[in-house]
């Protein structure tokens, strides 16, 4: 797997099926599983299927490209996506059982690859797997082809204080640290002030 030019701007390049699904998992790793974001101490949400609903119109993700593609999130898979989202979230943090982690999630969730629907599709799900199933197997795929071609790098966790958001560097030299502008600029005020009190 390399190969398109997508949004990754170096020599060696993640296409564009993998990145869409790599963000998923992004997605749900920091709907479903972050305590604290940006400097603040975050609830979890209290209504899981309205909190994915609107973080997938608000990341307009979609999997294949139109909003027809993606069947209604129901309550239980919100519920069953937060065990995705703690299956996931280790792949961004490096920990040491992160990918005995992914090949659990990728077996658990029935990964296999094969082609589906009309026009076909490449899939990482069974045909006839619940939409819960289907995106952890597609987003845990996704991740372990990331990780698979020596990119792992790119799939990080906020450097920040205080912030626990993950996402997935497309940078060239894949140097990105933090989740957002406004975690680089608090990390940069209390560097700046920690040098004024040294």
């Amino acid at each position: 797997m390399t190969i398109d030019a997508w949004r990754i701007t170096g020599q060696s390049q993640i296409d564009s099926y993998v990145g869409r699904w790599a963000e998923l998992a992004v997605l749900l790793v920091n709907e479903l599983t972050v305590a604290h974001a940006r400097g603040r101490r975050v609830e979890p949400p209290a209504d899981r299927k309205a909190a994915l609903e609107a973080a997938v119109a608000r990341e307009g993700w979609t999997p294949h490209g139109g909003p027809e593609g993606r069947p209604p999130i129901t309550a239980a898979d919100a519920d069953r996506l937060a065990g995705v989202a703690a299956e996931l979230r280790p792949a961004f943090t490096g920990a040491p059982d992160a990918i005995g982690m992914l090949n659990q999630a990728l077996a658990g969730h029935g990964a296999v690859p094969n082609l589906h629907g009309d026009p076909p599709i490449l899939a990482f799900h069974a045909p006839g797997a619940g939409l819960a199933d289907a995106w952890a197997a597609d987003a845990a795929t996704a991740l372990a082809m990331v990780i698979g071609v020596g990119q792992g790098v790119r799939l990080r966790t906020c450097e920040a204080d205080g912030c626990e958001l993950v996402f997935f560097d497309v940078t060239r030299n894949a140097s990105r640290r933090f989740c957002g502008l406004s975690c680089q600029n608090r990390a940069k005020a209390s560097a700046y002030r920690a040098r004024r009190r040294g």
